[in-house]
C-alpha cells in the first residue's frame, strides 16, 4: 500500500480471512501499532491475555481479536491466530510493489552469466563467471557470487553477502548482511604431528523460502552438498557446517552451531547458543532449548535441555537436584563426622572399658 494511503475495515478483514464485528466495515484505517502506541487511525492486536489491560486503554481506531474474547469499545476484526494476522497487516500496509533498478555501471559481472528479467544490481556487486540470476532478484552493494553459482527467482541478498562458487539458492530467499554461503568445511587430518587440510569440493543447496540472518555461516560440503530445506528460517551469528542437512521449516535462533555431518529434521527449533555435535541425527518435531548441548541422536518430538542434553522433564528434576546440593553437601559432611563420633566412642567401648569384654573359660562364673 502506498504511504499516506488508507484502507477500510471491511477490506483488512477479507484480506485476513476475518469477520467485522458490528457495523464498521467502513471505518479507514491507515496504520499498523501495538496496542500502547497506537494512535486514531490505527488498527491494532491482541496475541495474548496478558495485554488485556493493554486493549482497555489503548487509543487504535480498531482491533484485530481472537475469536471468543468479548470486547466492544473499538471495532474489531475476529480471526483464528491474531498474530498471524499482524503479520499480514504489516505487509499489507508496509510493502512497497518491487521496482526494478537495473544494473548498475559499477557492478562486474563475468562471462557467461545468465541474469532474468527486471533484476537489481546495485554498485559493486561482483558475479563470477557463469553464474545464474533468476527474475527480480535483489543483489545489494558488496555481494560476491561465486563461478557457477545460482540464485533463484525473486530473492534478496542484502550488502556484503558472500556466495560462493558452485552454490544454489532457491526463489524468494532472504540472506542478510555478512552471511557466508559457501566457506570451506572445517576439515583436517593430523598427519606426522601436522594438520592437512581436506580440499572442500562440495556445495551447499539452500532451496526455496528460506531466510538467513546476518553473519550466519554456511559451510560447503566436503564432498557432496550442504542443505538447507524450504522454508527454513536462520537467525543471525548461527554456524552450520559442511555435509549438514537441515529438514523443512526449521527455526534456529542466534548463536546456535551444528557440527558437521548432522541431519535434522522438519520443524525443529533450536534455541539461541544451543550446539549440535556431529555426526547424529536429531528427529522431526523436536525442541533445543537455549545453550543445550545436544551430543547423541534425539527421536522425534522431544523437547532436550542441558548440558549434555536430557528430555526436559528430566533436566527439571536434574536441576531441582543441583540446586540443593550444597545442602546435601552440608548433610552428609554432618553425618560423617556422626559415623566417626559414632565408631570412635564403639571403639573405645570395646578396648579399654571391660565393657563388652569376652570371658575366659578360667574365669570364675559371676
Amino acid at each position: 500500500m502506498k504511504p499516506g494511503t488508507g484502507i477500510t475495515l471491511r477490506e483488512i478483514a477479507e484480506r485476513l480471512e476475518g469477520e467485522v464485528a458490528g457495523n464498521h466495515g467502513d471505518i479507514v484505517i491507515s496504520g499498523v501499532a501495538s496496542l500502547r502506541d497506537a494512535v486514531p487511525g490505527n488498527i491494532s492486536f491482541l496475541a495474548h491475555r496478558r495485554y488485556l489491560k493493554d486493549l482497555q486503554e489503548t487509543r487504535a481506531s480498531a482491533v484485530v481479536l481472537p475469536k471468543g474474547v468479548s470486547f466492544d469499545r473499538l471495532p474489531s476484526i475476529r480471526v483464528d491466530n491474531p498474530y498471524f494476522a499482524f503479520a499480514q497487516l504489516l505487509h499489507l500496509f508496509y510493502d512497497l510493489p518491487y521496482q526494478p533498478g537495473g544494473i548498475d555501471e559499477r557492478a562486474i559481472v563475468g562471462r557467461g552469466v545468465q541474469i532474468g528479467r527486471d533484476v537489481t544490481l546495485y554498485p559493486y556487486v561482483y558475479i563470477e563467471e557463469d553464474a545464474s540470476i533468476g527474475d527480480q532478484v535483489m543483489l545489494y552493494p558488496g555481494t560476491f557470487v561465486g563461478k557457477g553459482s545460482r540464485i533463484g527467482d525473486h530473492s534478496v541478498i542484502y550488502p556484503n553477502v558472500t556466495i560462493r562458487e558452485g552454490c544454489r539458492i532457491g526463489c524468494r530467499v532472504i540472506i542478510h548482511s555478512g552471511a557466508v554461503i559457501g566457506s570451506d568445511g572445517f576439515g583436517f587430518v593430523p598427519h606426522k604431528g601436522r594438520h592437512h587440510k581436506i580440499p572442500q569440493v562440495g556445495g551447499v543447496i539452500i532451496e526455496d523460502d528460506v531466510e538467513i540472518g546476518a553473519n550466519t555461516t554456511i559451510d560447503r560440503a566436503t564432498i557432496g552438498d550442504t542443505v538447507i530445506r524450504r522454508g527454513t528460517k536462520i537467525d543471525n551469528l548461527v554456524q552450520i557446517a559442511h555435509n549438514v542437512i537441515i529438514g523443512e521449516d526449521c527455526l534456529f535462533a542466534a548463536q546456535a552451531g551444528i557440527a558437521g555431518s548432522t541431519q535434522i529434521g522438519s520443524h525443529v527449533t533450536m534455541a539461541g547458543q544451543a550446539g549440535v555435535t556431529g555426526h547424529i541425527r536429531i528427529g522431526d518435531q523436536v525442541t533445543v532449548a537455549g545453550q543445550a548441548g545436544v551430543t547423541k541422536d534425539v527421536k522425534e518430538g522431544q523437547t532436550v535441555s542441558g548440558m549434555p542434553a536430557l528430555p526436559h522433564r528430566d533436566w527439571l528434576k536434574a536441576m531441582a537436584v543441583f540446586e540443593d546440593l550444597p545442602d546435601l553437601k552440608r548433610k552428609l559432611s554432618e553425618l560423617d563426622r556422626r559415623i566417626e563420633e559414632i565408631e570412635k566412642v564403639a571403639g573405645e567401648k570395646k578396648g579399654g572399658s571391660g565393657y563388652g569384654h569376652k570371658r575366659d573359660s578360667k574365669d570364675p562364673a559371676p
